[in-house]
């Protein structure tokens, strides 16, 4: 019956997006928790500082996932840094306006405000995590795990 197969796939879409959507959430809610309270409650700096950036790698693989579910995880992983190693280019452009945005808290956690190459290797180990946690994620729903795209990753 192809209606029958038309409906699962589109529930299955629908289930991966809502937990891909559930996991985005909880990591930015993760990484806000680490930068706003990290250094209170007594984690080093370094934790604080590289731990929301893995935790950025890692939302950008799943709002990447979110908006591109046909591809694979591979080829998310990989639009992901090209995003990433992007916005740390990025932070080597100075206009005054740009700058005054950086300074904000959305301008410092979207853009981040001085350039780091040590930036990229969390946004690649946070990349990583990302498609690891995708992966656990996807295999341990119920249902065929083989008719995604992802499954062979």
């Amino acid at each position: 019956m192809p209606g029958a197969s038309i409906d699962c796939d589109r529930q299955t879409r629908k289930s991966r997006l809502i937990a891909r959507a559930g996991l985005c959430l909880a990591i930015i809610a993760s990484g806000l928790a680490l930068r706003g309270w990290g250094l209170g409650l007594g984690l080093p700096a370094f934790v604080v500082k590289y731990g929301g950036s893995v935790l950025w790698g890692t939302m950008v693989f799943f709002l990447l996932a979110m908006a591109a579910s046909t591809l694979s995880r591979p080829r998310i992983a990989l639009v992901a840094a090209v995003i990433a190693i992007g916005v740390e280019l990025f932070r080597l452009v100075h206009f005054p306006w740009l700058d005054a945005f950086r300074l904000t808290l959305p301008g410092a956690l979207l853009l981040g405000r001085i350039f780091s190459m040590w930036n990229m290797v969390a946004y690649g180990v946070g990349i990583a995590l990302g498609v690891s946690f995708d992966h656990l994620a996807m295999s341990a729903r119920p249902g065929p795990a083989s008719d995604s795209p992802h499954s062979a990753s």
